[in-house]
């Protein structure tokens, strides 16, 4: 039998994992299609830095999709925007996301795209479980990650159930219980 306190550190874990990956692809997302089209982007509205920073799509910008254009623009933006080790930090997530292999990519993607659906307070929730996981001393957050990973997927489910539990018990006005009649 799990105890109570790695039941609810493990379904923290759960949540934690779906936003520690998100900014790993989130990049790869941002050319997903809009509800209304998109418009294109021109070249020449870019700044000289971002032409600089883009300048191995300069010859062939105009024929790139306008999805594309708009997310390397937005990319490039955010880019110069960022401090050196902020900088440092996005080519190590980039550099770990190349690394997994093809189907794990894809299960990540699609996490992603799951956490994308999630209300409002459902994002904060999440959110707010990674921050209290990444306070947690690091040995705990590798024995937290093995029990997940070892775990059934009875007591995976059991975990998540907790978590949820858990999560109402901490914010009850969140989930108002239904009128007794």
């Amino acid at each position: 039998m799990i105890s109570r306190w790695r039941l609810r550190a493990l379904a923290v874990l759960l949540a934690v994992m779906a936003a520690a990956l998100a900014p790993c692809f989130a990049q790869e997302l941002a050319g997903a299609p809009a509800a209304s089209p998109p418009a294109p982007v021109a070249w020449s509205n870019l700044s000289p830095d971002q032409q600089k920073l883009l300048s191995r799509f300069g010859s062939q910008w105009d024929s790139l999709p306008p999805a594309r254009q708009q997310a390397l623009a937005h990319g490039s933006e955010r880019w110069l925007g960022m401090s050196s080790a902020e900088r440092d930090q996005a080519r190590e997530r980039f550099s770990r996301w190349q690394a997994l292999p093809p189907e794990q990519r894809q299960a990540l993607r699609q996490r992603w795209q799951r956490f994308q659906t999630l209300s409002p307070e459902q994002k904060a929730s999440v959110r707010e479980n990674f921050h209290r996981f990444q306070q947690l001393p690091p040995a705990r957050r590798q024995m937290l990650r093995e029990q997940w990973r070892n775990a059934t997927p009875a007591q995976r489910a059991q975990m998540v159930e907790h978590a949820r539990a858990g999560h109402q018990q901490r914010h009850p006005m969140a989930h108002p219980a239904p009128p007794h009649h």
